[in-house]
């Protein structure tokens, strides 16, 4: 069991940066691959970025390369995802989520999700 609490989100301009966090509970941090998933309004929750368990290894929706970092301290137990030259299709809200798998792209293969963190990107 795992819980997740993200926060860092507001309400930002176009070009700003916004720094969200993610910190976990439970079970052991560095048995999971992290997800960064992002709902707009109406549409599906999809992933923007992903670190491995250890993390070495991320991977990016190309909309958010060379914009977003997303990175780990497994000591605590938190993932964080850096958003910089932020976009008015950026908002939404972010979720991070956990899972036992090896870099899941599919939501439906991550096993503990948090409860979101609002993120408006004004023009």
């Amino acid at each position: 069991q795992v819980l997740l609490a993200e926060s860092g989100g507001g309400l930002v301009q176009a070009g700003g940066s916004l720094r969200l966090s993610c910190a976990a509970s439970g079970d052991i941090f560095s048995r999971y691959a992290m997800g960064w998933f992002r709902q707009a309004p109406g549409k599906e929750r999809d992933l923007v970025a992903v670190i491995s368990r250890a993390g070495s290894i991320t991977d990016y929706v190309d909309s958010v390369k060379g914009r977003f970092t997303v990175s780990r301290d497994n000591a605590k137990k938190t993932v964080y995802l850096q958003m910089n030259s932020l976009k008015p299709e950026d908002t939404g809200v972010y979720y991070c989520a956990a899972a036992s798998a090896v870099l899941p792209t599919e939501s439906q293969n991550y096993d503990y999700w948090g409860q979101g963190t609002q993120v408006t990107v004004s023009s």
